[in-house]
């Protein structure tokens, strides 16, 4: 993983010269050699730009960075180590760069002071911000002489031995390591710290290993750590949050962010040979930048020749993920993974062909949403969903990393999956339909391509919800070498009785809503989750309160040729109890015998139903 961190650096140039790093000035004090009265503020911009960083140098609570530091120890109100020290070394680099001199006059003037800190209060910089120095219009962190003296005056905190100790686990290089690594900024919104965060650490004796002490467990230079903290310094500033962690990926090639195939789906918006290596280093960069671009459209063309059946030569790229997240001053890697990048691309193909599951009312396909919105499906139902990204953090932890694996290894799902989907499912459907339909309605604005439609939410599950039981049921029948026999609406040959149980609920649901207009507790509400329990006790309850139902009809011949077919596909048993398994496709077969129950004429005039006598009770329906 650092290894591939150090490549990401050097092949996007962000390795930093030693000692410095890139950070955020908040403000410039202004100066003049011409005017030594003059002394303005100039707010820095949002980019970062380059520091010197004592970093593991400082060994001790007397000395900071200089150049650029905070506003407390620039101009601290009483005389402090760390602001000596801040003074001394400008008093130094002075002999180098003659312009700082400037900087220095205004330590002799406590009245020049004072009006620069009400000129920095003015402009609202806060004493824990990060301020450095203009004279003359040039910003003295871009001296060359500076920084020429920078490496010289650093030299001295560095600890001389006659060899190197180890061999840098980064780059494999005899080195000295450095004792303590630099911090990781970015991680704050995933419970990091606003100074950063520790990758490397071993301040406590249970991370230590065979007596050795701090670094050496783990030995880099800093050459090399610098290039791994550059690298995810920038990863981490695009990194999306996923359930509380960042999510991190590059790939060991260029690629657009239009060409890359997880920011072009909707759920996350998601090496060559050494002699080629040497190949490498003597191209330009429009050389590059035109054979990695070639390399993004043979892996496109990798996975259309899956259709084609025409061959394609094996592609080398590979992608590289980081879900990472910050807990007590370190970071935290919840999952890495490497893999090949047309794999990548066909598990995200995968991953969507396996969600497709028609709409409610069998108009369509529903709609892609963000893998954020799916996992709400997973908590628990609330009428009122309140602070529900929050719960998300805090419920599916655990969860998410295996879910986000799972879509991009094209592996199973965890059971866990298929179980919350169920226990919010079976919540919904106890909704009354009065309330259900107005908490719904201000819940979900997209309640019909979810699979809700307006007067009728409570009576079909949530669409989202039965899409992670499709893709649960399609995996692990997958990863057991058999065959789900999902499609992306009702399958009337489907093995599974539970299957048809679930779509003989539906249809005894249709029949009291079309006898009964109106009902507030209906059999969904009464019967739906020990149905999905206990079949057998309950279908025949309802095979019996069917007739009732019935009887109140003029025209049932349509109705009563869809009992027949779903007892025939049934077969001779109706199943006692219903395992996990079972219970999911129960309640995909309630969901997708609903929604081809409501099918609209545009859908039957296409032969997606049958039965021509029947056209005007069911027209009759939809008018209803």
């Amino acid at each position: 993983m650092l290894k591939a961190l150090y490549d990401y650096a050097d092949r996007h140039h962000l390795v930093p010269p030693p000692g410095y790093v890139e950070k955020s000035v908040k403000a410039y004090v202004s100066l003049s050699t011409y005017d030594a009265d003059f002394a303005e503020i100039e707010l820095g911009g949002e980019e970062n730009v380059l520091c010197p960083d004592i970093g593991s140098l400082a060994n001790g609570k007397d000395k900071c960075n200089v150049l650029a530091e905070k506003r407390s120890i620039v101009f601290s109100d009483a005389p402090t180590a760390k602001s000596q020290f801040f003074w001394d070394a400008l008093r130094e680099a002075g002999e180098y760069e003659p312009l700082i001199r400037a900087c220095l006059n205004i330590m002799e003037n406590p009245e020049r002071v004072v009006k620069i800190n009400q000129k920095l209060d003015s402009h609202r910089v806060k004493t824990s911000e990060r301020i450095a120095f203009k004279v003359d219009g040039k910003a003295m962190l871009d001296s060359e002489s500076i920084r020429t003296w920078w490496q010289e005056f650093r030299r001295q905190f560095v600890k001389k031995k006659d060899s190197a100790d180890t061999v840098c686990m980064i780059s494999g290089q005899p080195v000295t390591p450095v004792e303590t690594t630099s911090k990781i900024t970015g991680l704050q919104s995933v419970g990091g710290h606003a100074s950063g965060d520790a990758l490397i650490c071993f301040d406590k004796a249970a991370f230590c290993s065979y007596g050795l002490k701090k670094a050496q467990n783990a030995p880099v230079s800093e050459e090399a750590f610098a290039a791994v903290k550059a690298a995810l310094d920038s990863l981490l500033k695009e990194a999306p949050v996923l359930s509380n962690m960042k999510f991190v990926h590059w790939y060991d090639f260029e690629i657009e962010r239009a060409e890359d195939p997880i920011c072009q789906y909707a759920d996350f918006g998601l090496s060559a040979d050494g002699d080629d290596d040497d190949v490498e280093e003597e191209l330009t960069d429009l050389e590059k930048e035109q054979k990695e671009s070639a390399a993004v459209k043979n892996a496109d063309k990798l996975i259309q020749s899956v259709e084609s059946g025409k061959r394609m030569s094996e592609l080398n790229s590979t992608y590289y993920i980081l879900l990472l997240s910050g807990v007590g001053g370190r970071i935290m890697i919840r999952r890495y993974m490497r893999g090949k990048y047309e794999d990548l691309q066909k598990n995200l193909e995968m991953w969507h062909q396996d969600l497709e599951l028609t709409n409610a009312s069998g108009t369509a396909v529903i709609p892609d949403c963000k893998l954020r919105a799916r996992l709400i499906r997973l908590l628990k139902y609330r009428k009122t969903n309140v602070k529900v990204f929050e719960r998300l953090k805090d419920e599916l932890a655990g969860l998410t990393p295996s879910i986000v694996m799972a879509i991009l290894t094209g592996s199973r799902l965890p059971d866990a999956v298929a179980d919350r989907a169920l226990r919010y499912i079976r919540s919904q459907m106890l909704v009354s339909s009065e309330s259900g339909n107005s908490d719904e309605r201000n819940q979900n604005t997209k309640q019909k391509d979810s699979g809700q439609s307006d007067r009728r939410s409570v009576q079909i599950p949530d669409g989202w919800a039965c899409q992670w039981l499709k893709v649960w049921l399609i995996r692990k029948k997958r990863a057991e070498g058999e065959e789900a026999f999902l499609l992306k609406t009702y399958n009337l040959e489907h093995p599974s009785p539970a299957y048809h149980c679930g779509g003989l609920m539906a249809v005894y649901a249709h029949i009291q809503q079309r006898a009964i207009e109106g009902v507030n507790a209906g059999v969904i509400q009464r019967y739906y989750a020990s149905a999905s329990r206990t079949p057998a006790l309950v279908l025949s309850r309802l095979a019996r309160l069917c007739n009732y139902h019935l009887a109140k009809l003029e025209k049932t011949k349509y109705l009563e040729s869809r009992l027949e077919e779903l007892y025939c596909a049934l077969g001779d048993e109706i199943p006692v109890t219903l395992n996990l398994e079972e219970q999911s496709y129960f309640a995909l077969g309630y969901y997708q015998k609903w929604a081809q129950l409501h099918m609209p004429r545009a859908k039957r005039e296409m032969g997606l139903l049958d039965g021509k006598e029947d056209e005007t009770e069911i027209e009759q329906t939809e008018e209803r």
